[in-house]
């Protein structure tokens, strides 16, 4: 218990701040976390006001960007950030170097290579355990923003297209787009053509021009004053302290783990059981959505993030938002789910994969980001599980959902239905997820197996007891049937 603890307070970064981890209890890598993005959301007030693009030139904005980012890695991991900055800088190479037609692949293999051989090493040095060393968050990000850039810079080739990358980056450039304080930590991943817009002043004006319908063209938002990120930031600050006040007096009473505590196993009812899986796996989410959304507010006081006008006029900040918390609680299915968790990740998935595979589209997709994700079983558990039930959702939705949208009340009902489906379908497949190893993964999927195979039977023998009963009631009330049956054959109903 004592090794456990201490370990708790071990971290391969900085230990300025052991003390504050000591009083609040908390992971000193968590703290350090916490401490950077906090002083990343002064820093990016900072830059917007005092190295904005009116009172400093891109270099400059590049190279504190840059010099910030990597000043939070050699905090928050020490040494373990030159894995980081060893595959940007080889990746640089390879984008400068390769052949235009050939720079995304080369930059995959060696990107998604990279940050398997490190995940490996980190499960059989640390044998499964989430430590402070886990720097393959970080290399998680950069891995997608190297990656989207090789893929816009192929896409792009020879095109002049607002959303495409025509020439290739210049060193600072590129490190500043992965590297950048903004998005080291957590990400998100965005548009490379984006953030140059950011960095060189044109990222708004460039989006309320693109909100007038024309990409290039000039009109009377070049004269209008920038609008202010202050309220969004608010906003989303708020969300992030409702998310940590929820995970200080819930998640932690409920971990997950004890799903598979076979004391509870044996001893508790079904519902029960069914009851704290779906309560566990609602009470994981928070700590997502807090770094997420602490996250994008930190984008948008830097001033970035910027989406446009919304339909009543007022600036959305939501450009680079990786998530939608309404979304993600009221999905009604197992892909309205998946579209509104880890935006950013989607479209990334979406871009270099899903819109390119020739045929089994779904399935390489959900093996390419348990990929991405790490070699925890319980990744790959999740997704390759997942991809049967996304087919079964769609085609579910296709044939079904068209009769009920004529009438709200069934309308309604079918929401209700599919809501409560999609959520338990998450309990089974997020679960392997947040378990890891096999052998917790396996004992939850045998207990959920007997769950679902008691269930079919139940259902069943309802099924055959109500076709026997009808059968009976028959023969037995031979007024109620409208014509009469021929010898020795079931009994016919006449319409």
């Amino acid at each position: 218990m004592g090794e456990r603890a201490d370990s708790a307070f071990n971290t391969t970064g900085s230990k300025w701040l052991l003390p504050v981890s000591g009083y609040l209890g908390f992971p000193l890598d968590q703290v350090n976390f916490l401490a950077c993005q906090l002083f990343a959301l002064a820093a990016a007030f900072w830059f917007r006001l005092y190295l904005s693009p009116s009172h400093a030139n891109p270099l400059v904005r590049h190279a504190v960007a840059t010099l910030l980012g990597i000043a939070f890695l050699i905090f928050c991991f020490g040494w373990y950030a030159a894995h980081i900055l060893t595959v940007v800088v080889a990746s640089y190479l390879i984008v400068v170097q390769a052949d235009i037609n050939n720079v995304h692949r080369y930059s995959m293999v060696m990107a998604m290579g990279y940050l398997t051989a490190c995940q490996v090493s980190r499960v059989f040095i640390f044998n499964y355990g989430i430590l402070s060393t886990d720097f393959s968050g970080p290399l998680m990000i950069v891995t997608q923003k190297i990656t989207t850039l090789a893929f816009q810079l192929h896409d792009g080739k020879g095109v002049s297209v607002c959303s495409f990358c025509s020439v290739r980056p210049s060193f600072i450039e590129y490190l500043s787009y992965n590297l950048n304080f903004l998005s080291v930590l957590v990400g998100p991943c965005s548009n490379y053509k984006d953030y140059i817009d950011f960095i060189e002043g044109r990222h708004i004006g460039r989006r309320l021009r693109q909100h007038s319908g024309a990409c290039n063209g000039q009109n009377g938002y070049d004269k209008t004053p920038e609008p202010s990120p202050l309220h969004a930031v608010c906003r989303k600050l708020l969300v992030c302290c409702g998310c940590m006040l929820f995970f200080l007096t819930v998640t932690r009473s409920l971990p997950i783990t004890y799903n598979v505590n076979p004391h509870f196993i044996s001893h508790a009812p079904f519902f029960t059981r069914l009851t704290y899986a779906f309560f566990s796996i609602q009470a994981a989410r928070p700590k997502f959505y807090f770094a997420w959304t602490l996250a994008d507010a930190v984008n948008n006081a830097a001033g970035y993030g910027f989406l446009g006008m919304d339909e009543n006029g007022k600036p959305s900040w939501d450009l680079i938002c990786n998530l939608n918390i309404l979304g993600i609680e009221t999905a009604t299915s197992f892909k309205t789910f998946i579209d509104n968790w880890n935006i950013r990740t989607g479209i990334w998935l979406k871009t270099v994969c899903y819109d390119r595979a020739p045929k089994h589209r779904l399935a390489l997709t959900f093996i390419l980001s348990a990929l991405w994700h790490g070699v925890y079983p319980g990744y790959y558990f999740t997704f390759i599980t997942a991809i049967p039930i996304t087919m079964a959702a769609r085609a579910i939705r296709k044939s079904v959902r068209h009769y009920f949208l004529g009438y709200r009340g069934l309308k309604l009902g079918y929401d209700i239905l599919t809501w409560a489906a999609t959520q338990l379908a998450i309990c089974y497949t997020v679960m392997p997820f947040l378990l890891l190893d096999v052998e917790s993964t396996l004992v939850y999927y045998w207990y959920v197996l007997l769950i679902i195979c008691s269930l079919v039977l139940m259902l069943y023998s309802h099924t055959l007891l109500s076709s026997h009963a009808s059968l009976l009631n028959l023969y037995c009330c031979p007024g109620l049937w409208t014509c009469k049956p021929a010898t020795g054959t079931l009994p016919h109903i006449c319409l």
